[in-house]
């Protein structure tokens, strides 16, 4: 098996051949694991995310196609989830950091605490329901801070392009915000 090429790879892959997956992993395993580790302080956390890359490999084996080499693709999903996990975390501190500011248990109730939470599950909801590009682009310029230029370098895409997502997503947020406030106020006293 360690002679066969990538495609030839992949083609077993399809197939359900573990082999083939096996293969493909000890080659490549060393280069998502160095993509992640040079962008995350935690070798745990690039461990994790190379175990997370190769199982939804594994997992949509049968569908996946390439229009590139596989080293590309593998690095190029890596770099997806090393951004996504960078923005959680983010998102995380970010979301502490309110909390620790304008939450304190002895000026607000458990009520009003669980509606906070509640807003922040369901908008955390409406950005993950955005298409991957438009996810990406609004996760990297409203929680990472990235210009639009640093933005098209990273995903590889033109300026217009991330004007284009960005626009797309925030429209799609503010229309999914609208039905939220409408129920946020609703349950108001």
């Amino acid at each position: 098996m360690q002679e066969l090429a990538d495609i030839q790879l992949l083609h077993l892959l399809r197939e359900g051949d573990e082999n083939a997956f096996t293969t493909i992993y000890k080659r490549y395993w060393k280069l998502l694991f160095s993509v992640a580790a040079n962008k995350l302080d935690n070798l745990g956390e690039a461990e994790e995310l190379v175990q997370d890359v190769f199982s939804d490999v594994w997992d949509r084996r049968e569908t996946l196609t390439l229009t590139g080499p596989l080293p590309a693709y593998l690095a190029v999903a890596m770099k997806y989830r090393v951004i996504n996990l960078q923005a959680k975390k983010k998102r995380a501190r970010a979301y502490s950091s309110y909390a620790m500011e304008n939450i304190s248990p002895e000026d607000h109730s458990t009520e009003q605490w669980l509606r906070f939470e509640d807003l922040k599950d369901l908008l955390s909801g409406l950005v993950a329901a955005l298409p991957e590009r438009c996810r990406l682009t609004y996760q990297l310029s409203r929680e990472m801070g990235l210009s639009h230029k640093e933005i098209a370098q990273q995903m590889n895409i033109s300026e217009k392009a991330v004007e284009h997502n960005l626009a797309r997503a925030v429209k799609t947020l503010k229309t999914g915000l609208k039905h939220l406030s409408a129920l946020l106020f609703a349950t108001l006293p």
